[in-house]
């Protein structure tokens, strides 16, 4: 590799920002086939996180949790006593690790007992807490212990827990409290004997919906198409700051906050990558931004091409899009194994890149002569790229148009997903041009900021990782 690029040679890492975690939760004043529906909430959701799951079942007044590393079906498949699952609410998780690594004891549900080990209280999380290291050491100083390692979820739970105590177990009042100390991006639902909560931080910066499957079974999920894989309609989204508690007798919400301390900072990267593009996020469809941001692409920066190719799946739409208005035939030239899923694990960097191929190959004929335009979400390292590139190179491609569907990436995000850290950005390292001489294109273009802004319209997102300027500032 040149010397021009030396930094992304230093690190074995995946090419791709990493989904944070999904969560799912049913409440319904009846016995309902709990297990079924956590199931399908679950692997609706699955895009947002793959290395394991679990749930907990309300059954007769009794929590029942079940977790495992892996993916939803197959986790589920290993459960022989499923009627034992069968409740009147359940949550879910699916998980990808941000703070807390991969230990086991990681997954969630976190749930905590009373003194005869009952369970009582079982909550899912997604989000990172900036301040969970502080609070942790606080409440171990006074004699309350943790299960997880590392987990700022858990530090959720025993807060929680703590205001319980102090205020003859009204829910919403030791949520509230909780939420006065925890610092951070946070979605979450809780499952208590007789009743569920479900609440946001003050940002709203991870997503969080609410639904119905009947007129007596709520839900509340990360993405309204979990709330599809029910049955269920999609109501609302949850506000930032908004909690809802349900119980036999209403729903029941409420803001854990003034209005004026709440203000809508939901992450932009929901749209052009992470959220699944059937899902509306804050009523926006998912599918729509991507497709625009296409269109824009093109009428920011025209290009003579044969051909437009999308990047499966995320970037797929924005070519459709770029195909629209340039009058260039989109064509699915790139062809994806669907049985390799993200978090696919190769020891050494020189297999990482060679799963490229095993990942995605192309149709020669499409590919030979002709000019190109491919269009892929974003460009976070770059190496999954300049191997896409050489694939195409490989195959005749004449000429190579790299254009990305987000602005150039140059900050890490500490608030719920996983990403390189600043120096592993290959925007934060070098410019434009040295990029594309590093991928090996004709030409390279970004969707740039004003236009990303006018697509989502307004600026009320977290742009931290375009930007470098959070809604919630990390202490150092």
């Amino acid at each position: 590799m040149s010397q021009l690029f030396p930094i992304l040679e230093k690190k074995n890492y995946y090419d791709k920002f990493h989904e944070e975690c999904g969560v799912f939760g049913i409440y319904s004043i009846h016995k309902i086939d709990t297990f079924s529906l956590i199931q399908f909430g679950l692997f609706a959701l699955q895009h947002r996180g793959q290395e394991a799951c679990g749930f907990s079942v309300l059954r007769d007044g009794f929590i029942l949790s079940h977790k495992s590393e892996g993916l939803v079906l197959d986790s589920f498949r290993k459960i022989s006593n499923s009627e034992c699952y069968h409740g009147n609410a359940v949550i879910g998780h699916t998980r990808y690790s941000t703070e807390g690594g991969q230990s086991q004891k990681n997954i969630q549900p976190f749930f905590g007992e009373d003194i005869y080990g009952k369970s009582i209280i079982s909550i899912v999380h997604n989000g990172n807490l900036i301040n969970a290291k502080t609070i942790r050491k606080n409440l171990e100083s006074k004699g309350i212990r943790f299960i997880s390692s590392d987990s700022d979820s858990e530090v959720i739970l025993r807060l929680i827990q703590k205001y319980l105590s102090e205020s003859e177990n009204n829910l919403k009042i030791a949520i509230q409290k909780t939420t006065f100390d925890i610092q951070g991006a946070y979605s979450v639902i809780v499952l208590m004997d007789n009743k569920i909560a479900a609440f946001r931080d003050p940002n709203g910066i991870r997503p969080l919906c609410y639904g119905m499957l009947n007129e007596k079974t709520y839900i509340f999920s990360s993405e309204t198409c979990g709330i599809d894989s029910v049955g269920g309609y999609y109501v609302r989204d949850l506000f930032p700051g908004e909690i809802a508690i349900v119980d036999q007798k209403s729903i029941q919400f409420s803001l854990l906050r003034k209005k004026r301390d709440t203000k809508r900072r939901i992450c932009s990267f929901e749209y052009i990558y992470f959220s699944r593009p059937d899902s509306f996020i804050e009523n926006i469809n998912v599918y729509a931004v991507r497709e625009k941001s296409g269109e824009v692409l093109y009428e920011q920066h025209p290009v003579v091409a044969d051909v437009v190719i999308g990047v499966p799946d995320s970037g797929v739409p924005a070519a459709i899009g770029y195909s629209k208005v340039s009058g260039i035939p989109f064509k699915p030239i790139l062809v994806k194994n669907k049985y390799i899923g993200r978090s696919f694990i190769l020891p050494k960097q020189e297999m990482r890149e060679k799963m490229v191929n095993l990942k995605l190959n192309s149709i020669l004929n499409e590919i030979r002569g002709k000019r190109i335009v491919i269009i892929d979400d974003s460009i976070v390292r770059g190496t999954t790229s300049r191997r896409l590139v050489y694939i195409l190179r490989k195959s005749g491609a004449k000429e190579i148009h790299f254009r990305s569907a987000s602005p150039p990436i140059i900050a890490p995000c500490y608030l719920g997903i996983d990403t390189p850290t600043q120096k592993d950005l290959i925007s934060f390292n070098i410019d434009k041009e040295s990029i594309a001489k590093f991928l090996d294109v004709d030409s390279l273009e970004f969707l740039s900021m004003d236009n990303l802004i006018d697509i989502l319209g307004s600026n009320n997102y977290c742009f931290g990782c375009f930007t470098g300027n959070y809604p919630i500032h990390k202490k150092k």
